[in-house]
């Protein structure tokens, strides 16, 4: 067994391999205070036939690593939580374009966590535990990298930061990176500069670090000699025979703007040069001896075929790549900073709570909200305690969006990912549960797409909530950026289309409002970033953001003036009121068994929850329903308000005076001197059981009893008709 300790934000970590899953060709435990998260890495033997790097990551969660049962019929963990999917993503897309160049063998790495401290996540050790398992085993990954969550509390730093303080955090990023350069960054933040980003950035480079050198001792000691990759080299002939044939087609196929006709063009270009260049192979002479002999050309053939299509996405990458950086000019011909036209409309669908249409050149998503009561929050189950969402946002991509046909089935890890980064994009500005308790759940609908549909999502999102009468704190809106660089250029690009994005050498989205950055995501695919690059790109991305908000309002003006939230919520939506009420009066409301509150709500239509504190929130479907309910929950709880008067009702009659009940529920005591001006010989000589008596309030002391003066009220000059 071999171990490493190092520490992070002043908390030790360590790593060992050779103790636990040694069949695997690498395997790492990381511990951390109480938590403990294994992870293995295999893979299988080599495959003819395989043109893609076939990884696949799963980070997993059980639930007795927190000493706890899974809840539901089986009691054990099912299929992968949002949490699990969204780790197992940052893992592969940090390590996946690191692995060495015409590596094709189908390979697997399993975080699993083993043990939960409570108070600190366990994600940022099982990307550790990923990266040392990959780099222990023989398959060839260069060097490790590291990754550290970073959270800004009170204006500082910190590294790996625990649940609470994440919390209370103004931002919080998930840093991965090498040793010379960031690889992935994810995260939200409230509002922030992209000054405070970039100082965030370089904190956590600074932190990774450590994780790495801890990495490098411990591969150095126990590493496996790795397997050697042999790259297809495409002969230079043949690569120069379609040069010749393809290059002035595809570089004139590339000035088609349209996404599905510059498609088209280039699968015709495509197919027409394999095909001929193909009929010429076939054409050469042959000889088949045996079986062995036939399968082999049939082998070349495919290899051959390959080869060509290679060639010309070859083509395809370095003309539109040249383009971009020798004349500034893109695929559509817009500038490096261009945004494409965008168009928004929003209350497009007369029974949706909310709803918006948002359109950026081949990008378009249809976003509609619907807001409910604190019935409808998700309950999530994950290590930590059980907790509700009132906020949650899903993201759908269907096929038709990119003009294909495939099967549905439930929503993909791109889509939940994709998902996850518009809701981070949109939470941070949603009012807080005081002053809108409602539950909202925003379903975004892409319907095309060219490059950048999340992005179009957070824009989209901000206009149906505006349009559903959500009062967000500010509008935000989200853009994709991209980079081309070569032999010394660099290129940013803003608002990259689907080619820009595949070709290109950074995917790099952000979004915010006006006032600062909400959302943030960053996949590198190239071996190094200054970071220079890195804050020219964070300032033209402010840019862009600022002229997509501007489009958007000015495209909603005249139904949204002021680019604010309607007055009103939708017509459809439920209305919500929210009082209080004295906790001990909570059970009157409720009644025995639950009568009194079902009741009310089967009378009126309407829903009442009641928190502990004494919170009353009512949602009706209309405003009669709701006043309607909150009338007869205010009459079950209202409290005596001295100097108020009452028209009573006496209930029981005494010596020394009668007991009145000013409203359901609720007695005073009227004692015979209150009852006249002069001396009253008998209560009954002024009021009997049953009359009805106006009353003034003159006192409710601590224990709560009520004083009640009929003589005050005939000073006021209001009397009862009896």
């Amino acid at each position: 067994m071999d171990k490493v300790e190092f520490n992070v934000g002043g908390k030790s970590i360590s790593i060992e391999t050779g103790r636990i899953a040694k069949q695997s060709s690498g395997s790492a435990l990381v511990t951390s205070g109480e938590s403990a998260v294994l992870v293995t890495v295999n893979s299988a033997k080599p495959r003819e036939g395989i043109d893609f790097f076939p990884l696949t990551v799963d980070y997993i969660e059980k639930v007795y690593a927190a000493g706890r049962i899974p809840g539901g019929f089986f009691k054990r963990e099912g299929r992968l939580t949002e949490k699990e999917i969204l780790t197992s993503r940052f893992i592969d897309r940090s390590l996946r374009p690191l692995f060495a160049d015409g590596y094709r063998d189908e390979t697997q790495v399993t975080a699993t966590v083993l043990s939960a401290d409570p108070n600190y996540d366990t994600d940022m050790l099982g990307f550790i535990g990923a990266s040392a398992a990959v780099s222990l085993a023989d398959v060839p990954f260069p060097n490790p990298i590291g990754a550290v969550r970073v959270s800004r509390v009170d204006g500082q730093l910190i590294a790996n930061p625990s649940f609470e303080e994440v919390d209370n955090a103004d931002l919080t990023i998930i840093v991965a990176g090498k040793h010379d350069a960031i690889v992935m960054v994810e995260g939200g933040a409230l509002q922030v500069s992209e000054a405070d980003v970039l100082s965030a950035l370089r904190f956590g480079h600074e932190q990774i670090q450590t994780i790495i050198k801890a990495q490098q001792d411990l591969v150095g000691r126990a590493g496996k000699p790795t397997r050697e990759v042999t790259v297809s080299v495409i002969d230079a002939d043949l690569r120069a025979k379609v040069e010749a044939i393809a290059s002035d087609q595809t570089k004139g196929a590339l000035q088609i703007q349209d996404k599905i006709q510059r498609y088209k063009k280039l699968g015709e270009i495509k197919k027409s040069v394999v095909n001929d260049l193909v009929s010429s192979k076939r054409a050469e002479p042959q000889s088949f001896g045996s079986l062995e002999a036939v399968e082999d050309a049939q082998a070349k053939l495919r290899q051959f075929t390959g080869d060509v299509k290679q060639v010309i996405e070859d083509i395809k990458a370095g003309q539109m790549r040249g383009q971009i950086l020798n004349e500034g000019r893109r695929i559509d011909g817009r500038g490096l900073k261009d945004i494409r036209p965008i168009t928004c409309e929003v209350g497009v669908f007369p029974r949706v709570h909310g709803n918006s249409l948002f359109t950026r050149g081949e990008t378009q998503a249809i976003a509609s909200v619907t807001l409910g009561s604190s019935r409808d929050e998700q309950m999530i189950e994950g290590l930590k305690d059980t907790f509700y969402r009132s906020f949650y946002l899903h993201y759908n991509f269907p096929p038709f969006s990119v003009g294909e046909v495939k099967p549905l089935r439930g929503p993909n890890r791109r889509e939940t990912g994709h998902g996850a980064l518009a809701e981070r994009a949109v939470k941070s500005v949603l009012p807080e549960t005081e002053e809108s308790p409602y539950t909202i759940r925003i379903v975004s609908e892409v319907t095309e797409s060219n490059g950048s549909s999340s992005m179009a999502t957070v824009c989209g999102s901000t206009l149906a909530l505006m349009d559903a009468g959500v009062k967000i704190k500010a509008p935000v809106a989200g853009i994709a950026m991209g980079l081309i660089t070569e032999n010394g250029k660099n290129a940013i690009l803003s608002d990259i289309l689907g080619d820009e994005d595949h070709l290109g050498d950074m995917d790099f989205k952000v979004a915010g409002s006006r006032e600062g950055i909400t959302a943030i995501q960053m996949d590198i695919k190239i071996d190094g970033l200054e970071w220079a690059v890195v804050e020219a790109a964070l300032e033209q991305a402010r840019e862009g953001r600022l002229h997509i908000l501007s489009r958007m309002e000015e495209e909603t003006k005249d139904v949204l003036p002021g680019f604010v939230a309607r007055e009103e919520v939708n017509d459809n939506a439920p209305r919500v009121s929210v009082f209080w009420i004295k906790p001990d009066r909570i059970r009157d409301v409720i009644g025995p068994g639950g009568k009194v509150i079902r009741s009310i709500q089967e009378v009126t239509g309407a829903k009442i929850d009641i928190e502990d504190s004494g919170r009353v929130i009512i949602f009706g479907n209309d405003r009669d329903s709701l006043e309607r309910c909150e009338a007869m929950v205010k009459e079950i709880t209202q409290e005596a308000e001295v100097g108020k008067l009452y028209l009573g009702k006496v209930k029981k009659v005494t010596d020394f005076g009668a007991f009145v009940e000013i409203f359901p529920g609720t007695d005073g005591l009227l004692h015979i001197s209150e009852l006249a001006d002069g001396r009253v010989a008998k209560v009954e000589d002024i009021c009997v059981e049953g009359d009805e008596v106006m009353v003034k309030c003159l006192d409710v002391d601590p224990s709560g009893k009520i004083r009640l003066s009929r003589r005050a009220a005939l000073e006021e000059g209001v009397e009862a008709s009896q």
